[in-house]
Order: C-alpha cells, then structure tokens, then sequence
C-alpha cells in the first residue's frame, strides 16, 4: 500500500511531523513501513529560461548555454540533446545538492558552467514513471512557468513523500487511502476529516433508466449501475494527477482517473463503461463462457467456463475484477458513461488473475479482501467527482443487484479482561480512548465495554482481537516484564514418546537406518500404496506432478530410497522410518521397514546377519516382546491381503491377538523390479495401534541354576500344517507341576519327499528342557516329553517319526 504525505494532509493536520516519525508511529502500530520514498529531492533549485544555446567549440555533443534565472543571467553548459533557447527549465545554482552530488562551479572544456539544467530522472525522480523522452533529456516545463519561482518540485506537483506500507493479511482494508488515513489518525491521536459524499449517488433518483444489472454467478452476490449521460473528456486537476503518480499510476483523462482515485480511496475497483460503445444498457456477470477476448492492455486472452466475466447481450465487455474490455473503453469521443461497481469472490478472482499472469490494481484488491460497504462509498464518490471534474450531467437512478447483507457486530468485553490477558494495568480512560480513536463507538455500562465494528474492520471478530488493537494503539512498550503464570510441568516423555524412542533405538541398535522420506507423492505412489491408512488427500495446487498427494503408506517411499542408493553401489541398505500418514479418515501413525543383503557382516570370521523374511519376523518379535507384548500374544498369519507388493508364498500378516497390525515378507518380485529393489524384505505396521495395546510388565527372570536337557523329535504331518501349530503345543503341554519346562523349540528340518505321503511333511524339533525349582531327572522329562508326544499325535494329527 503506497500513501503520500499529500494525501494523508488533505485528511489531517501533521503539523511539523516529518514523513520519517510517521512512518516510525505506524510501524510501532503493527505495520511495516518498507520505504519512505521522496518523489524528488534537490536543494538550491530554480526556474529558469534558456536565452541561448550554441554548440560548445570542444565537443561534440555539449552545449553552451545563457540562462535567466530570475534575478541573474548564468552561462551553464549542458549535455542534453534537447536543450534549446526559449525553454523553461529546472536549473540547480551552485551549491545545490541533488541525489548524484552537490553542483559547482567550473570550467568544462575552457567553457565557464555556473549550475546544471536538471532532467527529473537527475532529481531522484522513479525512472519508471518517466517517459523515455523524459529520460534522454532535461525537462522542458510549460510555458507559463515563472521565472525565478525557487520551488521548482513544488510547482511540478513533486514535493511529496510516499510511505510504501507493508499491510498484514488481517488488515486488508487499509489498501483503502481512507482507512489508512483513519488508521494514521488514530495512532498519531489527530483529527481527521474524510470527503463527505454519501448519497451523491442518489443523484437522479427521481430518474427512470433503462439499466439494468444482473448476476447468473454465485461469485457475483451484489452489483451497482449507473448510467451518466453527459461527460467531458479533459486533463485531470492537478491533485488528481499527483496522487496518482505518488501511488504509481499514470494519468489519462479526467474520468479514467477518477476511476482510478476512487478505487485508491476506497479500496472498491470500479469500471467505467464508455455508453455508445455497449449494444445494450443491460450488464450481467455471467461464467461458463470459453471464448477469446481482447482486454484493456490490447492482449487478447482465453477465458474459461470458471472465470467471472461482464457481459451484455451475452457479448463480453470485461474480465471481472480483473480488466476491462479494450471495445468499450473511455476514449476522447466518449460522451456518457455506464458505471458498474461490485462485488466478487476473492478466490474466483485470484484463480483468473494467476491463470492468466493479470495481477492488476484491480485483482489485487479483489483477491485480498473489500469490506462490504465499500461498493457504496465507491459509487458515491465517483458520482461526486465526475459531477465536479467532468461536468456530469443526465444522470439517471442507480440500480442494483443483491445487496451487501451488512450487519455491524458488536463484541463485549471488560478493562479486568483485557488486562488479564496483556498482563497490563491500563485505566479504563486509556482503553476507552483507543476505541474511540478507531471509531469503534465504544459503550462503557457499569465494567462491561461494547464495541460496535465498522464494516471497514472485519478483522475485529471477539475480545483477543480487542486486546491487541489496544496494546498496539497504547504500544508494546508498555508492556511489563513478566513471567508467565502457569503450572510446573515435570520435563518428561509420555508413555507413547517412550515407546517411539525404544523402537528407534532398537532398529537403529540393529544396524538400521532412520529414514525420513516426503511425504508428498505422485499418483503412481499414492496407487502403490502398501497397507494404506486410507483415501488419500490431493493438494488444490500442488507445486509438481511428484507432490501432489499425501501419502497413505510409507513403504514406496523408502522402496525409492533403498532403490538409489543401490544403484548408486551402496549395498546391505537397511532402512526404517516412522511417520504420520494423513488421509480422509484421519491421521494414523506407521512403521516401515526394508531390508536387503545383510543386517550386519563381519568380514574376517566370514559371518553375517542376512536380511530374509526370519530376520525381519525376529526384528518384529523382538520390538513387540520388549514392549511387554509377549509371544502368545503375537501371531503371523499366512498372507491374503496383499500379493500384489509381497511374495504370496513368503510373507506374512501380522496380528497382535485379533487386531491385524501390518504386513510383512518378501518383495514381490514383479513389484522389485519396478521399484528397482529385487531382492529386499519389507514391513509395514501400524504404531498406532501397537502404541495403544495394552502391555505386559517386562519384568527380569535370574538365570535358573538347574541344568538344562535337549530333545529331539520328529514327526510326519499334513503338508499345510504350520510349524507354530506344533510348536504351540509343545509349550501348552509342557509342564511339569504346573511349571512349564519347555524353555526352547526350535524347528531344524522339513522334509518333502519319497519317504513321506505326497500331501504329508517331516517336520524335526529341538526342544530345551530346563526348570527353575528342580534338577530335572531322566524320570521327569520322559514324563514331560511323553506327554507332548501324545498331545503332538491328538491336536495335530501326526505320526512321530523318531524321538
């Protein structure tokens, strides 16, 4: 937001506050001042006429100048190409001192030079606000300017200061000159008085029109018309034209830069029609068009069927809070005027505005946010102007469409509140002062405060917007130097962060690797996805086609980082990440896990840890176990849920009781190679779940000072029987006084072959007898080992091979 000290005096009284201590209030208030910029700086200025100019007899492009200064003829040489005798001209005296140094006097090439004939670009002058004549050479003033006048940047309407105001997202209506005014005002405790033009666009109410406005868009809820059948085209006053310039803007004609100050002083754009050149006194806001269609900058655009566009007569006049159309704009032949002033979706305009690189005055005020009532100030305003500075006459009512449906809110609050939440002491005069000050019409009953917001301030929403409005008028320097009141906390972990600390540690204590992967990903990502969490979010706009959704598996995502670092040479790459997956259904919390070569190697005994399908089950026995979740607890099930990402004859599902947690196994071999991982194992859990479970105390068991016993068995079975069937038996049944002594089963063989049925295996067991109260005896193990042979042949269906 750019505001001139020109345009803040017109509203208020400075006095003798220099641009500079303005800047610092605002700032101090909440807003960042980015620049004080001068229009032009330059002392020991004056108008002068050149006399004569002859070309310097040393050069051959310097000139030899007389000039009247006023009071005194001085020779000055000059190097403009445009220098001429009878010009009037800026000229800087010696002594001046000007953006590029201070002026002397001299000889240049034997010639005398008294001073130097100024370009505006020499004066500091934004070169972007200067023609490319104005570049090249001096600056060439009107003919009736005075000789002598020692105020030169005065007369040119340059004597101004210009505040470039960073504005925060919440205070969007302060790109409005009026309620950056009214803002100012209130922090410098001033006076101020805005243009008083409500109702000015009732003028010919009594008038009937032809007129009429209309919206077929959600995006389009309220829209003002006006037809003004008599104007004249002519130069802009002067103020016009320079507080136009100090916001950057160039004049054109009187009635587009009305259109244009009033957009600055209220903060509504508005568009003005030229009246000859519409088919129709009908405007309707429509979308749904896809057409092309030439705008106002002589650019020739696509529209689609979701922008907002102007039309009559289904014809396109304007791409709607963006630009108008170059066929119906203001030109010198222009006799009478339709205005049109609404109101538009942000998101609309800005979704139009970036898709077609248009970010005008217009959209930008537009996607940041207009308060309600601003299309009423605008026509009203605008109405006033035109009837002063373009003889506006034959105006007829104005119509409308919808209506602004603004009602003024009002918030309650107390001084004991306030205070208690800025840890301050402030009197109730102070904070009813503030209130007023930002015309919030404050109601003090008894110790409760009612503030009613102006429809400018759709920031104010409850008493913490209160609050800040008043600390920040009062200033935060007032603010004492206190601590927080709060509760002693002890400074721990939670059960849950304990538990994700102990599995890191144990993966990493391992030989794995904590990973950290995007979590933004591609379709094919997002479609590969490994036990998922669910459906998966899409971003509205994403910054590539490789982000654009939110993960729901984390397994493709570290199958990739496995997959570069072996084709980068790498081997033995034993990765895990934990990470929050979100989808529609919520936020849920996974464990991955891949595996490839060997967990851990060392060389010189030629022994390693290979990474297959039992390394990983122990991996996830051992992180479950020592969490308290013991062994007849957990289960792995033959996998059916996922065949596609996991070998089908070697992988697993894995349950904690009833509760299925992950998956688990070989890579698929078809999914490997297009992962660029062909031999790997991998798992994906579910931490959440596994947070949630109720555990088991892990508790400490001394070494039992007995000793240990080892048997063998063998037994003949069906084919589809697992192993963890026998040895689950093997464990319930061996007890010996009610203490189970079967400490170990371990299986040392399968066998398929000629020496068995054709749907029967030879499974071999070791078993480890050991007891914690007794020696055990050859009597009491046979008791034991007799007794799981027999429960071995009746639950499992099997016939002992050899014992």
């Amino acid at each position: 937001m750019k505001i001139s000290e020109k345009w803040l005096r017109q509203y208020m009284d400075l006095g003798d506050l220099s641009m500079e201590d303005v800047a610092k209030a605002i700032t101090d208030a909440g807003f960042e001042v980015e620049d004080v910029i001068p229009m032009s700086q330059g002392t020991n200025l004056v108008i002068g006429e050149v006399l004569s100019c002859k070309d310097h007899p040393n050069s051959d492009h310097l000139h030899c100048t007389t000039v009247n200064i006023g009071d005194e003829i001085v020779p000055i040489v000059c190097g403009a190409p445009n220098v001429a005798a009878g010009q009037k001209v800026i000229v800087a005296k010696p002594g001046a001192v000007l953006p590029g140094g201070e002026i002397k006097s001299g000889v240049i090439r034997g010639e005398v030079s008294n001073g130097m004939i100024c370009s505006l670009s020499e004066l500091g002058v934004d070169k972007h606000a200067l023609s490319e004549a104005q570049l090249a050479g001096i600056e060439v003033l009107p003919e009736d300017a005075p000789v002598g006048y020692d105020n030169p940047r005065e007369y040119l309407g340059l004597d101004d200061t210009v505040l470039d105001v960073s504005l925060t997202p919440n205070r969007a209506d302060c790109q409005a000159a009026w309620n950056m005014a009214a803002e100012t005002a209130a922090i410098l405790k001033k006076d101020y008085k805005l243009p008083e033009c409500e109702g000015a666009s009732d003028a010919g109410a009594d008038v009937d029109t032809r007129l009429v406005v209309h919206s077929e868009a959600a995006g389009c809820p309220h829209f003002y018309g006006k037809v003004i059948n008599s104007v004249t085209i002519k130069e802009s006053v002067p103020w016009m034209k320079e507080l136009l310039r100090a916001s950057g803007m160039h004049s054109i004609n009187n009635v587009v830069d009305i259109s244009n100050i009033v957009m600055l002083e209220t903060g509504q754009p508005m568009h003005f029609y030229d009246i000859n050149a519409l088919p129709a006194q009908e405007i309707t806001v429509k979308e749904g068009l896809d057409c092309e269609y030439t705008a106002l900058d002589g650019v020739t655009y696509h529209l689609q069927p979701e922008d907002l566009v102007i039309t009559t007569e289904n014809k396109p006049i304007g791409i709607a809070g963006v630009m108008g159309g170059d066929d119906s704009k203001i030109e010198e032949t222009t006799t009478g005027l339709i205005i049109e002033c609404a109101s538009f979706n942000p998101v609309k305009i800005r979704n139009t505005a970036r898709r077609l690189n248009l970010n005008t005055e217009s959209s930008i005020r537009y996607q940041k946010g207009i308060e309600p009532l601003a299309a009423k100030k605008a026509i009203d305003r605008a109405v006033e102007l035109l009837v002063e500075y373009a003889d506006a006459k034959g105006i007829e009512k104005t119509v409308e469409y919808g209506s602004a449906n603004f009602v003024p809110r009002t918030i309650t609050t107390t001084l004991d509140l306030l205070n208690g939440r800025l840890g301050t002491a402030f009197s109730l005069e102070e904070v009813v002062d503030v209130f007023d000050r930002l015309n919030l019409q404050p109601v003090v009953e008894g110790e409760t405060i009612t503030v009613t917001v102006p429809s400018s301030r759709t920031d104010l929403e409850g008493m913490a917007d209160l609050s800040e409005e008043v600390i920040r008028m009062i200033g935060y320097d007032r603010l004492p130097s206190t601590l927080p009141v709060m509760e002693m906390t002890e400074g721990k972990l939670n059960p849950q962060q304990r538990q994700r600390r102990f599995i890191r540690t144990l993966l990493t204590e391992n030989g794995l690797q904590d990973a950290i992967t995007y979590t933004l990903i591609s379709k094919a990502k997002k479609e590969d996805a490994i036990y998922s969490t669910g459906e998966s979010l899409e971003l509205p706009v994403p910054l590539s086609e490789e982000r654009r959704y939110l993960r729901t598996s984390i397994l493709p995502s570290l199958l990739e980082s496995a997959a570069w670092n072996l084709a980068r040479g790498n081997k033995n790459v034993n990765l895990f990440e934990i990470s929050e997956l979100t989808s529609k259904s919520g936020v849920i919390e996974h464990l991955a896990i891949v595996l490839t070569g060997s967990l851990d190697e060392t060389k010189w005994l030629k022994d390693s840890t290979p990474a297959d399908f039992y390394t990983l089950k122990g991996l996830i026995e051992v992180l479950l176990e020592r969490q308290g979740i013991g062994e007849n607890r957990l289960y792995f099930k033959p996998n059916k849920k996922d065949t596609t990402h996991f070998h089908p004859g070697r992988s697993a599902e894995v349950y904690i009781g009833k509760d299925l947690i992950g998956l688990m196994g070989e890579i698929h071999p078809t999914y490997g190679v297009r992962t660029g991982v062909k031999n790997a194992v991998i798992a994906e859990l579910d931490l959440d779940k596994i947070l949630k479970t109720k555990k088991s105390k892990v508790k400490f068991v001394p070494v039992s000072k007995y000793p240990s016993v080892i048997r063998d068995l063998a037994f003949v079975v069906e084919k589809d029987l697992p192993a963890s069937r026998i040895i689950d038996v093997i464990k319930r049944s061996g007890k010996l006084d009610k203490e189970s002594v079967v400490r170990n089963v371990d299986v040392f063989d399968v066998y398929e072959g000629e020496h068995v049925g054709e749907n029967e295996k030879s499974i071999a067991l070791t078993m480890t007898f050991q007891s914690d109260k007794q020696t055990l005896n050859e009597e009491k193990i046979n008791t034991v080992f007799n007794a799981i042979i027999d429960a071995i042949q009746k639950q499992c269906h099997a016939k002992l091979r050899s014992a």
